[in-house]
């Protein structure tokens, strides 16, 4: 297949094995740019391919808020061409006129995409594979022919931004501006970070993706920057002009060791009145959204308060869906709703200006998005969580945890519920 930009694709039959995967993995990581992403083969995801493996910037823009969105469109519309890239959390500042003034340890741009040089996309057992300046057989015997990476990985002790009493205390603070009816949920992030330390990223993501291996991770470099992404949330998907947005709010511990304790740990989390009352305000934020690019009463409510499993944690998702108005297309679906709900709470312009008074240090590209879209304007992207965010250059690794406040929140308990998400991580590093 091939398209207005040139780009055509070469299949072959391949049993795509684990191994096969992390000789991909490996393989990507050479380029200075690349995105490697992995469904898990998830079901229910409804994702269109189990794999993507992205590398090299035939063509790329790197944009900071202002005029992101337009020039995304213009480059978008120029290229005619897959894109691959992320949507930072700072882009608050020119969706939402919320400005971002605190430290950036990462340095993460507010918006890079790229037309990658290299692309394959795995469907099965099926690998389709493009180059813009590679022969597909060569470079299909290169990824074959790649070692994979062994080793050990340094322990990294993580070490709070604000102490658990602190915590606590803004937590008591944003429950007084919830009770003043200054906004009605927030989601309140935390940072974990190591100073000075040397890892090897893509030992790292390997091993977090065995640990967690969940339907949007990514590993994903921009020169000194890497996401190491083990995200179960999907923020859009475009297909065919439908839009869709699965908002995550809700978690409980899982229990392994006893499949009915396990059971019932769902069912506790699908009763809960805070976690329910946490999600719907969500679901409406998120309807308001679409509805600004969708067709008038096509934006609908598919599904709500659902439980799926993950590794170490039970989910509430729910599913809301439109029809994208005529001229409209993945770029105004994010436009109109960035920075996602899930994210932030309601109503969104002002939980970003307590966000902004009471968090320590800027999201960057935690809480944004990672994703890629196709010639035909079909896209997916996810909610960029679960994830550490490392500089090799300054050598700073970063994790961020939140949780949505409201007014039936209890402060211990949200600190908890950042220990329980970040359970992956540290076992990771620690």
């Amino acid at each position: 297949m091939s398209n207005a930009a040139g780009r055509s694709f070469k299949s072959y039959a391949l049993t795509v094995t684990p191994a096969i995967k992390l000789q991909m993995l490996n393989w990507v990581s050479q380029f200075n740019i690349c995105c490697f992403m992995d469904s898990h083969q998830y079901s229910g995801t409804q994702s269109s391919f189990d794999c993507l493996v992205a590398s090299g910037a035939w063509k790329w823009i790197k944009l900071s808020a202002g005029n992101a969105f337009g020039m995304l469109q213009a480059f978008s519309k120029q290229q005619g061409d897959w894109l691959f890239g992320h949507f930072g959390f700072d882009l608050k500042q020119e969706t939402c006129n919320s400005p971002s003034l605190l430290h950036d340890p990462l340095g993460f741009p507010d918006c890079y995409f790229f037309v990658p040089e290299h692309l394959i996309l795995i469907s099965g057992n099926e690998v389709k594979i493009s180059s813009y300046s590679l022969d597909e057989d060569a470079l299909f015997r290169d990824i074959l022919n790649t070692k994979i990476k062994t080793g050990n990985l340094s322990k990294i002790i993580l070490s709070p931004a604000m102490s658990r009493e602190d915590y606590i205390s803004r937590v008591e603070i944003l429950k007084a501006h919830i009770h003043r009816g200054d906004c009605y949920e927030i989601n309140f992030c935390q940072e974990f970070f190591a100073e000075n330390v040397t890892v090897d990223p893509v030992l790292l993501f390997r091993k977090l993706a065995e640990v967690s291996p969940n339907p949007f991770s990514a590993y994903y470099k921009i020169d000194s920057l890497h996401l190491l992404c083990a995200s179960p949330e999907r923020y859009l998907r475009v297909k065919d002009g439908r839009v869709i947005s699965q908002p995550i709010k809700g978690t409980a511990v899982r229990d392994h060791l006893n499949e009915k304790h396990d059971r019932e740990l769902a069912e506790e989390l699908n009763a809960n009145p805070k976690e329910r009352s946490e999600n719907v305000m969500v679901v409406d934020l998120v309807r308001n959204d679409l509805s600004r690019v969708c067709d008038a009463g096509s934006v609908q409510v598919d599904e709500l308060f659902g439980i799926y499993s993950f590794p170490q944690v039970h989910q509430m998702i729910s599913t809301i869906s439109g029809n994208l108005a005529s001229g409209k297309n993945w770029i105004d679906a994010v436009e109109a709703s960035f920075p996602m709900g899930s994210m932030t709470g309601a109503p969104k312009n002002k939980v970003l200006e307590l966000i902004e008074r009471y968090e320590l240090v800027r999201r960057g590209i935690f809480s944004g998005a990672l994703g890629y879209c196709d010639p035909a304007g079909n896209a997916d992207f996810n909610v960029v969580i679960r994830s550490i965010l490392y500089n090799d250059q300054n050598q700073y690794l970063s994790c961020l945890f939140g949780s949505g406040i409201t007014w039936y929140a209890e402060p211990e308990k949200e600190y908890e519920e950042c220990l329980l998400k970040a359970i992956a991580i540290k076992k990771v590093l620690e």
